[in-house]
């Protein structure tokens, strides 16, 4: 492992941009740096392209960069390598690639952030390694660097003075995770409260990837109609809707997903629209009505019946759960139908 930074001198942070880097893989990181010197901190955070150009996200917002990545002659303790959603072309820009190389030589640990992973172990940095990336990318990751161990279900994975981590706002979770090695816990535990994060987030990927822990389908027909559940789990996606969408009858449906998905049309559904209602309940006030019409299930007391069966707990106290890391307030959650 690489040297540890010295408390008592400024923490440097550098973070590589691209055109096309994910804006929030960018901001998330520096957030949390910039946030903890409000406590103390000393973090002091560049922003370095392959050539020294201003870049543009792939949100279309431009990022004003201090300085090529071949004119960094100091070290950083922290070097962050966001990702985009042009990593397959990024993969073999020689350009990018040198300077991932070049900034993790003079480092003394370096951090990837989502698709950023890709990035590392195309540049070779990864092999040998364990590493994390988002969910929906971690197969890729794992066939096309198979000299790299993939945890998939991972927020974030450290490996030596390299660290990856999941989607990007597991980018926050990687950067906080710094900040109290740093600065200690209680710095952390300002800044995710500042932020109104958290400060460790309960679970891991799993719970944001049905499709991630589902065997592989072989049917091309099965590929689009998991497809078609994803993209939007409000949808109708009766066992018959199911069947006319891959062209089968609801009989060849069911013994498709009994063989290849060991699970029922309609158990795959549930799951799926687990997963998205969870994901609203972790990231928005709505009322579990809303909740519920825009996940599929109709009513929140349909809602509540699927968590309760499924998880053993109503959505509000879910929602408390997700939201606090007491246990202790749990036990007053919202009833269902109301604002938690």
């Amino acid at each position: 492992m690489k040297d540890r930074p010295s408390a008592r001198k400024p923490l440097l942070v550098t973070v590589l941009v691209f055109p096309g880097v994910r804006l929030l893989d960018v901001t998330g990181p520096i957030e949390v740096f910039t946030s903890a010197n409000d406590f103390g901190g000393r973090y002091r955070v560049r922003m370095v392209s392959p050539d020294g150009a201003d870049v543009v996200t792939s949100a279309g917002t431009g990022l004003h960069v201090d300085q090529a990545a071949a004119q960094v002659h100091d070290v950083s303790d922290v070097v962050v390598i966001p990702g985009g959603p042009e990593w397959p072309s990024l993969i073999k820009d020689d350009a990018v690639l040198d300077a991932v190389r070049a900034l993790d030589s003079d480092s003394r640990l370096t951090a990837s952030i989502c698709t950023g992973a890709f990035l590392l172990a195309a540049a070779g940095l990864l092999d040998g390694r364990r590493a994390t990336t988002h969910w929906r990318f971690a197969d890729r990751l794992a066939l096309r660097y198979p000299q790299v161990t993939v945890e998939a279900d991972a927020l974030f994975v450290r490996d030596g003075h390299i660290m990856t981590s999941a989607g990007v706002s597991s980018g926050i979770d990687l950067s906080l995770a710094l900040v109290e090695e740093h600065l200690g816990a209680d710095v952390a535990r300002a800044v995710a409260k500042d932020m109104v994060v958290f400060m460790q987030r309960p679970g891991g990927q799993s719970q944001f990837s049905v499709r991630t822990h589902s065997p592989r389908p072989r049917q091309e027909m099965l590929h689009r109609v998991l497809d078609a559940v994803a993209e939007d789990p409000s949808a109708e996606h009766t066992l018959a809707t199911m069947a006319r969408r891959a062209g089968v009858s609801t009989r060849h449906m069911t013994r498709l997903f009994h063989d290849e998905m060991a699970v029922t049309p309609a158990r795959y559904v549930e799951q799926v629209r687990m997963e998205a209602a969870r994901a609203m309940l972790e990231g928005s006030d709505d009322p579990m009505a809303t909740v519920a019409r825009r996940t599929g299930f109709g009513s929140a007391e349909s809602l509540r019946r699927a968590f309760t069966r499924n998880l053993g707990i109503t959505p509000g106290a879910y929602r408390t759960r997700f939201r606090t890391t007491d246990s202790t307030h749990v036990a007053g959650t919202a009833r269902d139908g109301e604002r938690a």
